[in-house]
């Protein structure tokens, strides 16, 4: 099994009443010499925004603001700004972020050239009723059922865990969402070619467009996204996290996956154990139990730093030797 250490707490609530019921999933990125945090800030009544911090490091914050740097600003987000991830693309970073409207959890997206101002796209992910769900996918034969008994009696489904890869691939904008219970890949040449008859046909084919699925029983309930794709020269380096039941709750643990680099759903290799799971105190007992939930890396002196979001209450880190990551998901081909 592959070495992980655990690096320990990097951010929690600091007093400031934007973030006084906790801080989680982080978006990271480094830029230059310096590394950029936007994390998941939590007022009261689980209202959310995006808080902002400098690092000295991968373990040492430099600065933090005392407000958010991204707030609610439209009705689809009216209620919150969530679980934020950010790359750069073609000179622009690309902060995707679950929007809540107080009934729907759905993929939104901010751009910016400075990381200091951002241009608001708005909902990005489909707005599907389980109705036309069900009409669009019934053909799908080799759909998973649970599609359905997850979702049924949604009235727009929730999409969540909006991720982008962190350039073009053959020429397209990729990014992965996640319906439960497996998380899917979208890839179209711009934005704006998501159009209704778009998501129509994607629907239609839904089950050709399944990025991961549930494998092993430490993700046994469902998988999401998790951290954006890391390329290396033996293909997409995936973290991403699955569930499991865990006493009367569920388990949230960080996995591994290695994608083709010019097919990403060609799956080439998954570890047939969690990367890391929750064990420490910090990780058991929080908001919410037994969650280890990762959502950002950095990669220094060949270590991958991987922050997540812990219990739902604070933000933590854990690391591991990049290429020894690599090589083990090979030795577990598919």
């Amino acid at each position: 099994m592959i070495k992980v250490k655990k690096e320990g707490v990097l951010l929690r609530k600091a007093g400031f009443e934007f973030e006084d019921e906790s801080v989680l999933n982080p978006a990271v990125i480094r830029e230059g010499d310096k590394i950029y945090m936007f994390y998941r800030a939590v007022h009261i009544k689980n209202y959310s925004t995006i808080g902002y911090c400098e690092l000295d490091g991968p373990m040492s914050i430099k600065n933090r603001w005392e407000r958010p740097v991204l707030e609610p600003a439209y009705d689809y987000e009216r209620h919150g700004m969530e679980d934020p991830r950010i790359v750069k693309i073609d000179g622009v970073f690309y902060l995707a972020y679950v929007a809540f409207d107080g009934d729907n959890a759905l993929g939104a997206l901010a751009t910016s050239t400075d990381l200091q101002t951002f241009t608001r796209w708005g909902i990005i992910v489909p707005r599907i009723t389980f109705t036309d769900f069900d009409r669009l996918t019934k053909d799908n034969a080799a759909l998973n059922k649970k599609y359905l008994s997850y979702n049924e009696g949604a009235n727009i489904l929730a999409d969540k865990d909006f991720v982008f890869f962190p350039r073009r691939v053959n020429g397209n904008l990729v990014f992965l969402h996640r319906i439960k219970p497996g998380i899917q890949l979208v890839s179209v040449k711009e934005l704006a070619d998501l159009t209704l008859d778009f998501w129509n046909d994607y629907f239609t084919h839904f089950a050709e467009h399944i990025f991961l699925e549930s494998e092993y029983p430490h993700e046994a309930e469902y998988v999401g996204s998790g951290c954006p794709p890391i390329e290396t020269e033996q293909g997409w380096l995936v973290i991403y996290h699955g569930v499991k039941k865990q006493g009367e709750g569920l388990e949230y643990a960080a996995c591994a996956a290695l994608m083709d680099l010019d097919d990403p759903r060609k799956e080439i290799a998954r570890l047939p154990y969690a990367l890391f799971s929750p064990e420490l105190d910090y990780e058991l007992t929080g908001d919410v139990d037994d969650v280890c939930f990762p959502t950002g890396t950095v990669i220094e002196n060949e270590r991958l730093y991987i922050y997540y979001g812990a219990a739902d209450e604070l933000i933590a880190c854990a690391s591991v030797n990049l290429t020894e990551l690599v090589h083990e998901l090979l030795s577990n081909k598919q």
